[in-house]
């Protein structure tokens, strides 16, 4: 296969990357600049192409020759991100790299959303066709991404996939890490009666269902959650990560209210003067939104069997980041 992987420089698209360049495919990656994140990229026999996802020309020379893209790339939450750097990544330029497939020999296009456009899973678990209910501007530009694709799609002829990742945790990650950090530190303290669901997908067992995704005939024109094997409340969660780290699970508890009012009046200040704000009221939601996902159609349709225990992946985790001197 020669793939053609966008957002390789981060976490999950550099595992993906990776994973498919080990496997035989003939892997290209798009990076804004080079750096030594695309200098570690190209040392694993990944070609490297500079450019950005909203530059047409950079897209045209990446596709060439391709067989299929991975469309991994995503502007997260920052708060020096507005609302047209979320829509111009994460919605406009997935149609535009669909469009400007349609022109060349590739034949399949596996775009990365997140189980966040089902937002509050209100009766878990959820799966593909639960209700939409993107929470913030983020999740709201990725259900308008998921739109904009499926349109260009069926306009231009190209085979799209969708996949919904749940929380991805694994060596390498650092967004997870302030968790994993605070457990193993003894320093986290949870908000609310930590009794709301949270499910975690394993690097590895994510990648290989994009690579299912990109390759099982019968997965064009559908959409799949992409989650773990296992589903747990968020204490059950927490006591998993104390007991991988060899420390008695936190037993202190606080109510929410007060942290998400705090967290609006952080976000109002900080924001209009593009600072990253102490706190956000996103942060003090991972205590109060239920998120736990239904994975049989992908299971059914793809063969999407991950195979990666929690306590497993938490084990995995945490002895990365004792190499890198975290905890």
């Amino acid at each position: 296969m020669r793939a053609v992987v966008t957002g390789a420089t981060g976490f999950t698209g550099g595992h993906l990357a990776r994973a498919l360049a080990r496997r035989g495919d003939h892997v290209r990656a798009l990076v804004r600049t080079r750096d030594q994140r695309s200098a570690a990229l190209e040392a694993a026999g990944i070609a490297i192409y500079e450019g950005d996802l909203l530059d047409p020309d950079a897209l045209a020379r990446l596709m060439a020759d391709a067989d299929i893209i991975y469309n991994i790339a995503a502007s997260y939450r920052q708060a020096s991100a507005g609302r047209e750097t979320y829509y111009g990544i994460n919605a406009t330029a997935v149609a535009r790299l669909i469009e400007l497939a349609a022109d060349t020999t590739v034949r399949r296009v596996v775009h990365c959303s997140t189980v966040g456009v089902h937002g509050d899973v209100e009766h878990p678990p959820a799966n593909e066709d639960a209700p939409l209910r993107p929470g913030d501007e983020y999740q709201r530009s990725k259900v308008e991404g998921e739109r904009l694709g499926w349109e260009a799609a069926e306009r231009c002829g190209v085979e799209l996939v969708v996949a919904r990742p749940s929380g991805i945790y694994g060596p390498g990650d650092t967004r997870l890490l302030k968790l994993f950090r605070g457990i193993a530190r003894r320093r986290f303290v949870t908000l609310g009666s930590g009794d709301i669901f949270y499910h975690l997908t394993y690097i590895d067992d994510l990648v290989e269902g994009f690579r299912r995704c990109g390759t099982v005939p019968a997965a064009a024109g559908r959409t799949y959650i992409l989650a773990g094997p296992e589903v747990t409340r968020l204490h059950e969660l927490v006591r998993l990560i104390a007991d991988g780290a060899g420390v008695a699970p936190p037993r202190l508890r606080l109510p929410v209210w007060p942290f998400w009012a705090a967290g609006a009046l952080c976000e109002a200040v900080c924001g209009p003067l593009g600072l990253e704000p102490p706190l956000y009221r996103r942060r003090v939601d991972f205590f109060t939104k239920s998120r736990a996902f239904d994975i049989s159609r992908a299971r059914a349709e793809i063969g999407f069997s991950p195979s990666v225990s929690l306590t497993d992946g938490i084990r995995r985790t945490l002895a990365w980041y004792r190499e890198q001197g975290w905890l």
